[in-house]
């Protein structure tokens, strides 16, 4: 006779007692690597947090130094009553001095910024360049601190982004652990600058590391916090922002307007987007057709802000009191209209002439402003059914924002931290969603991406599309020496008909040819100027298709991990 089946209760009590076991069993064997893990992040967040924080202090400093005013919120304002050879001096040095830093100390005189740090990400097991970064933050310093129009959130990322990467070489941390730093990094630095700590933690799934892997939430949100302490010890929980009363809401009534600010202000994003291309190209065609040096291309760039600050102070700096002006609805209309217009090309000049800084700041000013002048015109066409002007330009300073920085979700909570105000959820995720779908099919997904496109790195298509570009041709293929290795009589019939590859190349540049000519293996030769080519080996069709699937399924699996 079979033994009764055990009831339902006591295999559910069988069920958490196998269950205890088996917790108690990973807290003794992985619990203290992950306690260690946990800790590692929090001291990275400390430190990120610290940075972020002497940066602005330094800012702030600088700023009241050069100027000579004790208050720098109020530095446009201050700016109107200085003499004006000194509005275009400061500048203008400021500028000279960052081309003599990036000249110095990086190869190619560019201020390191966002861009970097999720191609670090993506590409560099969650390592950024060092050297170049510490001189990109002296350099950005001096931009925002001198008149540069920019902001600071891309330095301070980026400075962030050098911490953890220091510690990731020390503890010889593998590519997940390493991502997982800087993302922890990332989120201390943006949440110390903007008092923001979902939106800091948002920003570095969302925009640095591109996933939202569950292993990866807890260590960034520890690190999120210890950012958002430091910079709370040091200004108090208070908001970045003071908004106006909002009067007279008609929410429902008024979310077509809302849609159609949001379609407005994916235009002006990828107008400020474009411009900032416009004009690095064309300081790429002026240097190379006057012969300019390098280190003289900021300096040119401050003169030019300094002439346009004689007439409108509000695009030196960040911008927060105009963006605060804009927030309160105390700018009229043409004011908003021809100071965002100003902004945009101010921010051009900045960018495109490399003095560094980010553009986070700067997109959200242009939103403020873009958005308070929709609001006047669509409050004056319909004044019995519209809210506040006001609203439309928190609405649209999230949506200009979202567009360029390509992160709908970390924006939309950042306007609302900075503001304090969480009751215009409507209005603000309308915007922001329309913005960044249309923006988004302009352009390569955000500024940072279409940046990192233009210099050949394909991060907007995914994974499939940028880990070719991981793998060098010569790690893969086999040697002469390999008892599967092609015969060199096969390789140089093949290099005899143009079908070859150099040893520097990566598997982005190989699995073209594999396609193109059908062929089983590359011969990977060494090119040299005054020389034929030299045989290193052959690389594989098989091979490569095996590193690369590799890779697809590594990524894969750290991503819904």
């Amino acid at each position: 006779m079979s033994d009764p089946a055990p009831s339902f209760l006591s295999q559910q009590l069988t069920l958490a007692v196998t269950s205890c076991k088996q917790g108690w069993q990973v807290i003794r064997h992985r619990g203290p690597g992950k306690v260690t893990f946990w800790f590692i992040a929090l001291l990275i967040g400390i430190a990120a947090g610290f940075a972020a924080l002497l940066f602005r202090k330094g800012i702030n400093w600088l700023q009241s130094t050069l100027y000579g005013t004790e208050d720098v919120s109020l530095l446009h304002s201050f700016i109107s009553g200085l003499q004006w050879y000194w509005v275009i001096l400061i500048p203008t040095m400021g500028g000279l001095v960052v081309g003599l830093i990036l000249h110095r100390f990086t190869a190619d005189a560019r201020a390191r910024s966002v861009g970097d740090v999720i191609l670090g990400a993506a590409l560099h097991d969650g390592r950024v360049e060092t050297k170049e970064g510490i001189a990109s933050a002296f350099a950005s310093l001096i931009t925002l601190s001198t008149g540069g129009s920019s902001g600071r959130e891309g330095p301070v990322v980026h400075i962030a982004g050098v911490i953890s990467t220091w510690v990731s070489n020390r503890i010889n941390a593998d590519g997940i652990t390493g991502r997982d730093l800087l993302g922890c990094a990332v989120a201390a630095a943006v949440s110390a600058s903007f008092n923001a700590p979902i939106a800091g933690a948002l920003f570095a799934l969302e925009v640095v590391l591109r996933h939202f892997a569950v292993h990866a939430f807890a260590p960034i949100v520890i690190a999120s916090v210890a950012g958002t302490v430091i910079n709370r010890l040091a200004f108090g929980d208070v908001t970045e922002f003071s908004l106006a009363d909002y009067v007279n809401l008609q929410f429902y009534v008024e979310l077509p307007a809302f849609l159609l600010l949001g379609l407005t202000c994916g235009l002006v994003a990828v107008a400020l987007m474009r411009s900032i291309f416009w004009a690095e190209d064309l300081g790429n065609y002026l240097q190379a057709r006057t012969g300019w040096p390098r280190w003289l291309r900021p300096a040119i760039a401050g003169a030019l802000l300094g002439i346009i600050a004689l007439w409108f102070p509000h695009i030196i700096g960040v911008g927060y009191e105009t963006m605060s002006l804009a927030l309160t609805g105390e700018l009229a209309l043409h004011e908003a209209v021809i100071f965002a217009v100003l902004k945009v090309a101010a921010v051009a000049i900045t960018l495109g002439g490399r003095m560094g800084g980010g553009v986070f700041s700067p997109s959200l000013m242009i939103g403020a402003l873009t958005g308070l002048g929709f609001g006047l015109i669509a409050t004056g066409l319909l004044p019995d059914v519209s809210g506040s002007s006001s609203l439309y330009a928190l609405a649209g300073m999230g949506a200009v924002a979202a567009a360029v920085l390509g992160a709908p979700i970390s924006t939309t909570l950042i306007v609302f931290e900075l503001t304090g105000d969480w009751q215009t959820g409507l209005a603000v995720m309308v915007a922001v969603s329309m913005s960044t779908a249309l923006a988004s099919r302009i352009v390569d997904r955000s500024f940072f991406l279409t940046q990192m496109e233009r210099r050949g790195i394909h991060l907007a298509a995914g994974p499939q599309a940028y880990l070719l570009a991981m793998f060098m041709v010569a790690r893969i293929m086999r040697r002469p020496d390999d008892p599967r290795a092609a015969s060199e009589e096969d390789c140089w019939s093949l290099i005899n008909e143009g079908t070859y590859i150099d040893g520097t190349a990566t598997l982005e540049a190989a699995m073209p040819i594999f396609d193109n000519t059908g062929v089983r293996f590359i011969p990977v030769v060494t090119l040299s100027a005054d020389a034929p080519p030299e045989l290193m080996g052959a690389l594989f069709h098989v091979d490569a298709l095996k590193a690369y699937n590799r890779a697809l399924a590594a990524t894969a699996a750290e991503e819904h991990s």
